[in-house]
């Protein structure tokens, strides 16, 4: 699709009919510069407003967007208002914060709540090596920053987290990763820690990749590895009781019939099985059963799990598995399974993705069971289908039901595609060749960040793109949309920057 720059006058304004790609046509600065506290943040606003522009903030509904993909079952649906429409897509302004740290994952958000002292909304991210940031998204102005007190020890290195933080549902308090291996509980209101809980006892090999997750009373948390799969590790998944930060519950992809974390990763004879999908932990609604997918490693159907998507119980007890019959094939060419994790969709159905560029449905209750015989079992999918463009699949789908029909939108650097769910079986309704990484839906309008350095807004049944708005380069990260404002952090957690930002396009006044 072409891409039009549009900068943007009162005469233009009045005149567009059709909705264009937006650029930053100036700026005005309304920050200060970065303290060693983190109490501020460079920011600035592109963009004039203008009296043709102006829409009421009162009439923006407010809202939440407490963790990656908006909830514990990760669909990616966000509220079903936004105040952002296809209307008014035109009046937005980006604000560009400034901030100490990358952050290759996406931000979360709350309204209306105590923050030093008075109520306002809250902008939270993590950076790649910890550091978590509270911000005022209305000015850019940093609230405050935790750092975890060992930074100086990886800050600028290899060892670092891309998991998107998560909020208690309480809403005083958030959960954070940092890249020593711990879980951290934070003071929403002042950013001070409550408790830490390592889930590593190798936190050099062992990696917090995927997002954060909350399941009734426990924090979900996953461990995968680093590039080049050093040996040893262990992907595993552990619960972490909100309240007293006690490690009550772990699942170990390799050596499973060990239900502590594995000590040292070295007594187990088998490495790798990452568990790094950006969604993590899926938490199916209703019943509390997490579904999770593994990467590269040893399958025996027992006791490893390598290439595998797995059901557990609410608290970790091995259900239910699904492991593609060409599971060594894919362990020997390093093609993950567990590049992204498993999506719900309904009817008791699942989709799995992964580096060979298949999505792959699954009718859960229908898998063979991970004891006895059931355990060595493979195959038994419904479907295989492509992947947008055959591509690797990192990202997370989202699926959205609208018109009594159910949606899956993936995205890959192969483009993003629709596909509809009938009679248990996937079919693609529309291509797009942006790529992208892991889509939203909000407002009626799905949102895919390009890495390439775009923010593009399509019509979720049609495919048509609306509006793409300027960014800059990137790798993970992905968009949240929630009271008139589009938040979108930029950049490459691989280049090992301590310095980053954060785009919030916003409706004027928001």
């Amino acid at each position: 699709m072409t891409r039009i720059s549009l900068c943007r006058t009162p005469a233009v304004a009045v005149a567009v009919a059709v909705l264009l790609t937006l650029a930053a046509c100036g700026s005005s600065a309304v920050g200060a510069s970065p303290s060693a506290n983190g109490g501020q943040y460079n920011s600035t606003n592109s963009g004039a407003e203008t009296a043709t522009d102006a829409v009421s903030p009162a009439s923006v509904p407010d809202g939440d967007w407490t963790r990656f993909d908006y909830n514990a079952q990760r669909s990616g649906v966000g509220p079903a208002r936004t105040g952002i429409t296809r209307a008014n897509l035109h009046t937005l302004r980006r604000r560009t914060v400034n901030i100490d740290g990358t952050v290759d994952s996406s931000a979360i958000q709350l309204h209306g709540v105590r923050v030093k002292g008075g109520r306002r909304d809250v902008t939270l991210v993590t950076t790649t090596y910890g550091r978590t940031l509270a911000i005022d998204p209305r000015s850019g102005k940093g609230l405050w920053q935790f750092t975890p007190k060992d930074i100086g020890s990886f800050v600028g290195g290899a060892q670092i987290t891309t998991a998107t933080p998560v909020a208690d549902p309480d809403r005083r308090f958030v959960y954070t990763a940092s890249p020593d291996g711990s879980i951290h509980k934070l003071s929403l209101a002042t950013g001070q820690s409550r408790w830490a809980t390592r889930v590593t006892f190798d936190a050099t090999h062992e990696k917090i990749a995927s997002a954060l997750n909350i399941s009734g009373r426990w924090v979900v948390a996953t461990t995968g590895g680093y590039i080049g799969d050093a040996p040893p590790y262990q992907g595993h998944v552990v619960l972490i009781d909100r309240r007293s930060g006690h490690l009550a519950h772990v699942w170990n992809s390799l050596c499973s019939h060990r239900i502590h974390l594995v000590h040292p990763p070295s007594s187990c004879p088998a490495s790798d099985s990452a568990i790094w999908g950006r969604s993590g932990a899926v938490v199916e609604p209703g019943s509390g059963r997490i579904l999770v997918a593994t990467g590269n490693a040893p399958f025996n159907g027992a006791s490893d799990w390598g290439d595998t998507a797995v059901e557990l119980g609410p608290t970790l007890d091995p259900l239910r598995h699904w492991t593609p019959r060409n599971q060594q094939q894919l362990n020997q060419n390093d093609t993950d399974l567990g590049s992204t994790s498993p999506a719900v969709l309904p009817g008791g159905l699942a989709v799995q993705g992964g580096k060979e560029g298949i999505l792959s449905l699954l009718r859960l209750n229908r898998l063979p069971r991970m004891t006895g015989s059931g355990g060595h079992r493979l195959g038994g999918e419904l479907q295989n289908i492509d992947a947008p463009g055959r591509a690797l699949v990192f990202t997370a789908p989202a699926v959205w039901q609208h018109a009594k029909r159910t949606y899956l939108f993936v995205a890959t650097g192969g483009g993003t595609w629709a596909y509809v769910l009938k009679r248990a079986r996937l079919h693609v309704v529309w291509k797009s060749g942006t790529p992208g990484t892991s889509p939203v839906v909000a407002g009626g309008l799905l949102y895919v960040y390009d890495p390439s350095g775009h923010m593009d807004i399509l019509s979720p049944t049609t495919g048509h793109q609306l509006a793409s708005l300027p960014a800059a380069g990137g790798h993970w990260n992905s968009p949240i949309v929630v009271g008139g404002r589009i938040i979108l952090p930029v950049g490459d957690a691989n280049s090992h920057a301590t310095s980053g930002q954060l785009f919030i396009y916003h409706l004027p006044g928001r």
